[in-house]
C-alpha cells in the first residue's frame, strides 16, 4: 500500500445541463443541478471534482463551457472537465473556463498524439487519461464511446502507453462495476495501478459502504476513488468517508 495522501473524487456525470446517474452506462436518471452540487462537494471536504460531459462525443459536441466556467466559479478544489475533447482547441478553452485538468477518453484512442502534444503544452499533470475498461474473455479491453464501442486494446498495454505518452493521472472506470454499489473492480485496479508509475483514480461499483474504500486502498495501489450516486444521494456523505478512512489509519487531507 503506498503512503501517499488517498484522495476522495465526486463525479458529476452531465447530460443536457444536468448531473444524471445510470447503472452499466444505461438507464440514466436526472439528479440534480451541477453548479449546485459542484459547490456543495467543494464546501464539504472533496478533494477534488470530475465532471463528465457523457453524451459530448456521441453528440458530437463540444463540452458546455458556460458550465464549465460557472462550476469554476463556485469550486475552491481542482477540477477536471471531460467529455468532447478532441483537439488541443478545446483544452486551451476549457482550462481557461477555470478547469484544472481535462479528461481525454475517445479522442486519444483514435489520435494518442493528443496526449504528448497537449502535455507539452500544458503540463502533464493537466492531463487525465481516461480508460473504461470491461472484461471480455478473461481480459480487459478499453471501450470508447461511452462505452458502446470496443477498441480491441487491452487496458494493461494502454494504460502504459498513456503514461508513456505523458498523461500526469489515469481515470480507471470499470464497466462492470459501475453504477453497482457492488465495490470497487480490485482486479481491474490492482493490474493497472502496479503497472504504471502516475496516480490512478478508481472508478465504478463504490456502495453505501466506507469499507469498499478501505479495501480499495488495502488491497491497490490507487491514489484516489471516485464515486458519484452515493454522494449525490448523501447515502455516505464525503465527511463521513474520510473520518472513517482516518480511523482505518489512511493518509487523508
Amino acid at each position: 500500500m503506498n503512503d501517499l495522501t488517498k484522495r476522495i473524487i465526486p463525479c458529476l456525470d452531465v447530460k443536457d445541463g444536468s448531473v444524471v446517474k445510470g447503472v452499466n452506462f444505461l438507464n440514466l436518471k436526472t439528479i440534480a443541478n451541477p453548479v449546485e452540487l459542484a459547490k456543495k462537494y467543494s464546501d464539504n471536504g472533496a478533494d477534488e471534482l470530475v465532471f463528465l460531459d457523457i453524451s459530448a462525443t456521441n453528440e458530437k459536441r463540444k463540452t458546455i463551457l458556460e458550465l464549465v466556467e460557472k462550476v469554476s466559479r463556485v469550486v475552491f478544489i481542482p477540477f477536471t472537465v471531460g467529455g468532447g475533447i478532441s483537439e488541443i482547441e478545446d483544452i486551451r478553452a476549457i482550462l481557461l473556463m477555470g478547469a484544472d485538468k481535462v479528461s481525454l477518453n475517445s479522442a486519444i484512442v483514435k489520435n494518442p498524439s493528443i496526449i504528448s502534444q497537449s502535455a507539452q503544452y500544458f503540463g502533464s499533470q493537466c492531463i487525465v487519461a481516461a480508460l473504461d475498461a470491461k472484461k471480455v474473455d478473461n481480459d480487459y479491453y478499453i471501450f470508447i464511446n461511452a462505452g458502446k464501442v470496443n477498441t480491441g486494446l487491452k487496458a494493461l498495454d494502454w494504460a502504459k502507453q498513456v503514461e508513456s505518452l505523458g498523461a500526469g493521472e489515469i481515470l480507471l472506470t470499470s464497466m462492470d462495476n459501475d453504477g453497482t454499489q457492488a465495490g470497487f473492480n480490485l482486479e481491474l485496479n490492482s493490474l493497472i495501478s502496479n503497472a504504471v508509475n502516475i496516480p490512478v483514480i478508481a472508478s465504478g461499483g463504490a456502495g453505501a459502504h466506507s469499507s469498499h474504500f478501505i479495501e480499495l486502498f488495502q488491497n491497490t495501489n490507487v491514489d484516489a476513488a471516485l464515486a458519484a450516486s452515493i454522494f449525490h444521494y448523501n447515502t455516505l456523505p464525503v465527511e463521513q468517508l474520510k473520518a472513517d478512512l482516518k480511523k482505518e489509519g489512511f493518509n487523508i487531507r
